[in-house]
């Protein structure tokens, strides 16, 4: 429903008291994870169903990531297109120290969005990582004193909703489909062959709608602006 308001430009993600996210709630685990239909149901349906909405928003999502950003909080993070994170943020999913692996679709989520080398040091060796090195790894967009975190999610929010809002969402689209950014299902394509041919029936749907936008306001509005030597009101 947010991202079917025109109205809106961008979502906003952040954590409270200081704290992105702490991850899960551990003493509800019992409860439930000792079963399997319902370990599987938490994890296929409750989780992957969130992180899911957020990987189809066709807005783009900023994160502002103070403190802690652990466990499920490292997943949310992984479907935001910014990640601002203050210097003494810090990173990990150190489950392997509670006894379980991090389940298929939200590890292929973290794989994609922190890389191979990172994802390695943080579930096989439960390693928590400073914002620095996220940065480095290429999770980051931007690593800032803490005190300037919130400035610098403003300074990226306000320069979002200056720009075309239709451009925006279109460039979600394309990007969302070229990436595959949901987690590959049972019918995904498995051989190298089958996945190039894959991606580019993508692509030729892609370029199919993808001058949809010609006679629209919005294009004209940013065309004549420059033309007239004025900021777009988009």
């Amino acid at each position: 429903s947010i991202a079917r308001d025109p109205a809106l430009r961008c979502v906003v993600v952040r954590g409270a008291r200081g704290h992105f996210c702490a991850g899960g709630d551990i003493a509800e685990y019992p409860a439930f994870r000792f079963d399997r239909q319902r370990l599987r149901d938490f994890h296929e349906n409750t989780v992957w169903g969130a992180l899911q909405a957020m990987l189809d928003c066709d807005l783009p999502v900023l994160a502002q990531i103070d403190g802690n950003c652990m466990g499920a909080g490292l997943e949310i993070a992984s479907c935001c297109d910014i990640r601002i994170a203050g210097a003494s943020a810090s990173f990990g999913a150190p489950i392997a120290r509670l006894g379980f692996p991090m389940a298929p679709r939200e590890l292929d989520l973290v794989l994609r969005a922190a890389g191979a080398s990172a994802t390695r040091e943080l579930l096989l060796e439960a390693r928590v990582l400073d914002a620095q090195r996220m940065l480095q790894l290429g999770f980051l967009s931007r690593c800032v004193p803490d005190a300037d975190v919130a400035g610098a999610l403003e300074q990226a929010r306000q320069r979002i909703v200056a720009l075309a809002p239709q451009a925006a969402r279109m460039h979600k689209r394309m990007l969302r489909a070229l990436q595959g950014d949901a987690a590959p299902g049972p019918q995904a394509p498995t051989d190298a062959t089958a996945r190039g041919i894959d991606r580019r029936d993508r692509l030729q749907a892609l370029v199919d709608q993808a001058y949809d936008y010609a006679d629209t306001p919005e294009h004209r509005e940013g065309i004549t602006a420059f033309l007239a030597k004025r900021k777009p009101q988009f």
